[in-house]
């Protein structure tokens, strides 16, 4: 297959989540946190991040929690009750730049949001590329990237290697929650995956490089739009973007040209106001819309009713 053109964003999208307001009046000031217990994850069998270093480390910033320096992958199950259950399935890939992941606004949240609606979700934290290990060298990494003589992201020559560890983690969720379908309540075809910013660029390349994954259905949440190779068998397509998103609002509409030329079901959102990194967050925009649109996508394919 020819190789699909995929933009690396990882040093603009650096911390999308962690520097770039939300839209909304929320404490922009990064305060480290003491590391959530995270019972409920389980750790995939992909390993440790090569060369890492620096310890995992979370902290909080509007009003949200974010994680850094991952260097081990993990899935946390977010399952609807048993009378609820549709034995559909999501997997949640937050962003964050590869840099940091929105954890909760992007990932817990939307997962519970899910669960909720009988849909099985599992977020997953997936490895990143390293930052400085204290506060003050982190903050400082991440001001270089946006500073005015920053180097502009280029395209890679081969997505599927620069991206390998984080698609490896999807490929690993994949897996898990194959193997445990029974056990959970999943019908192993009907699994999905939703990602944002970074995270969509990630199912985005989990769904074009990733073999054995095979998502029934994927969305994308303000990640890009550039044009891509599609795949015969490419699953439907639901995308969400603000006009206004510094990143992606105005780089065209490629990714929707790209699904519909190979005759594959694609639904684009595009709200007049929102910014970047709106995920769960309640905002007078229309982007808040953004959930509610997609519950409504998923009840269109058949994903909140059980399997007939």
């Amino acid at each position: 297959m020819k190789q699909a053109r995929i933009i690396s964003l990882a040093p603009a999208l650096a911390l999308v989540c962690a520097l770039s307001t939300p839209a909304i009046a929320q404490d922009g000031k990064i305060t480290p946190i003491t590391s959530p217990a995270q019972s409920a994850a389980i750790t995939l069998n992909t390993g440790v991040l090569p060369a890492a270093s620096a310890p995992e480390a979370w902290h909080r910033q509007y009003n949200s929690v974010f994680a850094r320096n991952v260097t081990v992958a993990t899935l946390t199950p977010f399952l609807p009750s048993a009378a609820k259950a549709t034995g559909a399935a999501v997997i949640v890939a937050p962003g964050g730049g590869f840099r940091t992941l929105s954890m909760e606004n992007e990932g817990w949240q939307v997962a519970q949001a899910l669960a909720d609606k009988g849909v099985a979700a599992f977020v997953l934290k997936y490895r990143l590329n390293q930052t400085p290990q204290d506060m003050a060298g982190f903050e400082r990494s991440m001001a270089e990237l946006f500073s005015a003589t920053a180097e502009r992201p280029q395209t890679p020559q081969n997505p599927a290697q620069e991206y390998a560890p984080q698609i490896a983690d999807a490929r690993a969720a994949f897996v898990l929650v194959r193997a445990r379908a029974s056990e959970w309540q999943v019908d192993a075809d009907r699994i999905g995956m939703l990602g944002f910013s970074a995270g969509a660029m990630l199912t985005m390349s989990t769904t074009l490089y990733g073999q054995d994954a095979k998502p029934a259905f994927i969305g994308t949440i303000y990640g890009p739009l550039w044009a891509v190779k599609v795949p015969a068998d490419a699953p439907p397509l639901f995308i969400a973007l603000a006009a206004d998103d510094p990143f992606f609002g105005n780089a065209g509409y490629g990714l929707i040209d790209s699904w519909r030329s190979a005759g594959r079901p694609v639904e684009f959102h595009l709200f007049e106001q929102g910014g970047h990194g709106f995920g769960m967050y309640q905002k007078s925009t229309t982007s808040t819309g953004w959930f509610d649109s997609y519950l409504r996508w998923l009840g269109m394919h058949g994903y909140l009713q059980p399997k007939r």
